[in-house]
């Protein structure tokens, strides 16, 4: 028997908080760009936050929750979180916090497209491949009409941000299915964010010293933006979200998830100034429509059974 909960006023209260802390971050590494560069900032944010996780993990337990058949899963989530970050890092080089926002977050469609080949209950219902579609064109929408004009001064590189912004949001989507598909799944889920930010903090930190972006100033606005995306981001709001999955149904989570999209454009714009474009916004609602078509129907679904009994 399912031990997990539906969504309460707790729940959907902080559900809100997370999807607006998480709508932001892009809006805070790209505001600090110009001190500290981007891949610097989650190579940093990561280590200090995989830091605190692993002291976490030690007053919490006393040990490391280590596991040998997890060490694999492990590694390679890890690869493929430094990937996602890398691609966000990069993509925000050259297009707007609002446009990452909204290609990262296509991620559920990929990880749905995944799990469809490789786990028969999973396999996708003639309306989630309508919702598939529908993102499709949204993407269509908004990545080749999306406002890449002559007017703004990053036309020449945004189609490329955008799709790094579309590339990380498979890579997490991949992550997703490993974790999925993995002893992951039903091991310690503080234990799997330490792979990830442990190695993202290795591989990106790496990468920044390759390609020397490394470039580091210690202004109000580099302090305040690490600050928040080590402690709030990659810390406090990660462990919050993985103790609601704990305790309540994630589809119904998971839905909620996508308000972090529209709160990610509407940071970029008040924050940023960035300018939208009615092209864009048309995809962006697309892409939204088609990714909630295709995580609900499993909770329409669930609905409709209790209402016939």
């Amino acid at each position: 028997m399912d031990a997990r909960k539906p969504l309460d006023g707790f729940a959907s209260s902080v559900m809100v908080v997370l999807c607006v802390i998480w709508g932001v971050q892009q809006v805070a590494i790209k505001s600090a760009a110009a001190d500290i560069s981007p891949l610097l900032q989650v190579a940093l944010r990561s280590g200090i936050a995989g830091l605190a996780v692993l002291i976490l993990l030690l007053v919490r337990q006393r040990k490391i929750p280590f596991s040998a058949e997890n060490f694999g899963p492990g590694l390679l989530v890890g690869l493929l979180f430094s990937i996602e970050f890398m691609f966000v890092a990069e993509g925000l080089r050259f297009t707007t916090a609002a446009h990452m926002a909204v290609f990262l977050y296509t991620a559920p469609i990929f990880a749905a497209l995944g799990l469809h080949f490789l786990v028969p209950e999973e396999r996708l219902s003639g309306l989630q491949w309508s919702g598939v579609g529908v993102t499709f064109i949204g993407v269509i929408v908004a990545f080749l009409f999306g406002g890449h004009t002559a007017n703004s001064p990053q036309a020449s590189n945004m189609l490329l941000g955008d799709f790094f912004g579309l590339l990380a949001g498979a890579f997490w989507g991949m992550t997703t299915i490993v974790v999925r598909r993995s002893k992951l799944s039903s091991g310690s889920a503080t234990m799997t964010l330490f792979y990830q930010l442990a190695g993202a903090f290795v591989l990106l930190g790496g990468l920044a010293l390759l390609t020397g972006q490394i470039q580091f100033h210690l202004t109000p606005v580099s302090v305040t933006s690490m600050v928040f995306q080590s402690v709030v981001v990659t810390f406090a709001s990660y462990l919050a979200w993985f103790s609601l999955m704990r305790r309540y149904h994630a589809s119904r989570l998971g839905i909620l998830s996508f308000m972090t999209p529209v709160f990610g454009i509407i940071a970029g714009v008040i924050f940023l100034h960035e300018p939208l474009k009615v092209n864009f916004i048309i995809g962006a609602l697309l892409i939204m429509l088609g990714i909630l078509t295709v995580s609900a129907e499993s909770v329409l679904k669930q609905w409709v059974a209790k209402r016939r009994r």
